[in-house]
C-alpha cells in the first residue's frame, strides 16, 4: 500500500494523468499518484455496478474513508486509502474540496439531468475542478495557484466530458443541460439534436474563455505536472463550439504517437 500502488491504478486508468503525475520528480509522484487513483475509483463507483444502491454503498464508503482520516482515526488499510492519508497530512489538504468531489458523483449514478447550467458547472468545478486544485496544493502552490487550476480544471473538465458524449449518450445518462427533450433516437444514430448543440456551444466557449484566464496567470514550475493534464483539451473545445455535432459522428482521437509527442512537447517547455 504504496504510491506506487496508485501509481499502477492510474498507469492502467487513466493513462493521461499518469503521464502528467510522471512529469514531476519521485516526491511529487508521491503526492499526485493518490490523487489520482482516489479521483480514478470515484469515477469509476457509478459504472461497476447497475444496482444505484450499490453505487452510493461505494461513495459512502470512500465518504467515510475521508472522515476517518480528518478525525485523525487510523487509515484504512487499503491501497489508495493509506498513501492518501500520507498525502492529506502532509500537505494539510482541505477537506471539503474531497467531500464534493464525493458528492457530485452521485450524479453519475443516475439519468437523470443536471438542474440546469448552474448544477452542471457546480459539477464540473466540483470533479475535475477539485482534483485539480488538490493536485496543485499538494505540490505547494499557494492560493493564487489553487485559484489558477481550479478554472483550468473547470475548462479541462468540460473537455473531457465533451470527448465521452457518445458513450455518456449510449448509456442513457444526460450529461448536458438542454432546454426541453432530447431526440434518443437520433443520438442513437449519431445525429446531435440542435438543442444539444445549442448548449454545448456556450458551454465550450466558456471552458475556453477559463482556461485562457488561468494561463494569464503567472505559477510556479513546480506545479507544472499537474495542470498537463489539460494538453489535448483545447482542439476538443474548439470543435465544440465551431461544429459541436461533430462530437458525435467524428469523436476526438489523437494517435499515440501524437498524443505522446504533444505531452512531451509541452512538458519540455513547461507549458499547459
Amino acid at each position: 500500500m504504496s504510491w506506487q500502488d496508485c501509481a499502477a491504478l492510474v498507469e492502467q486508468g487513466d493513462p493521461d494523468r499518469f503521464m502528467s503525475a510522471m512529469a514531476a520528480p519521485p516526491a511529487g509522484r508521491a503526492m499526485l499518484f493518490p490523487l489520482y487513483a482516489f479521483n480514478l475509483e470515484l469515477a469509476k463507483a457509478p459504472w461497476v455496478t447497475s444496482e444505484p444502491q450499490l453505487a452510493e454503498i461505494r461513495l459512502q464508503w470512500w465518504r467515510d474513508a475521508i472522515a476517518e482520516i480528518y478525525e485523525g482515526r487510523p487509515p484504512r488499510r487499503h491501497e489508495v486509502v493509506t498513501p492518501l492519508a500520507e498525502v492529506i497530512t502532509a500537505r494539510a489538504l482541505p477537506r471539503n474540496l474531497f467531500d464534493a468531489m464525493i458528492d457530485a458523483r452521485g450524479f453519475d449514478i443516475y439519468d437523470a439531468p443536471h438542474m440546469g447550467r448552474a448544477g452542471f458547472d457546480a459539477y464540473i468545478t466540483a470533479t475535475a475542478g477539485n482534483l485539480m486544485q488538490l493536485a496543485v496544493l499538494s505540490l505547494g502552490g499557494d492560493a493564487a495557484a489553487r485559484k489558477a487550476a481550479g478554472e483550468f480544471g473547470y475548462g479541462c473538465g468540460v473537455g473531457v466530458l465533451l470527448s465521452a458524449l457518445p458513450a455518456l449518450y449510449a448509456s442513457g445518462r444526460n450529461p448536458i443541460p438542454v432546454a426541453g427533450d432530447l431526440d434518443r433516437n437520433a443520438l442513437i444514430e449519431g445525429r446531435m439534436p440542435e438543442p444539444l448543440a445549442s448548449a454545448i456551444k456556450p458551454i465550450a466557449a466558456d471552458a475556453r474563455a477559463r482556461i485562457a484566464q488561468a494561463r494569464k496567470s503567472s505559477l510556479p514550475g513546480a506545479v507544472t505536472p499537474a495542470l498537463l493534464h489539460g494538453w489535448r483539451i483545447e482542439p476538443v473545445l474548439n470543435r465544440a463550439v465551431t461544429d459541436p455535432a461533430s462530437l458525435l459522428t467524428d469523436p476526438p482521437v489523437q494517435s499515440e504517437f501524437a498524443r505522446r509527442f504533444g505531452f512531451l512537447w509541452r512538458s519540455m517547455m513547461g507549458r499547459w
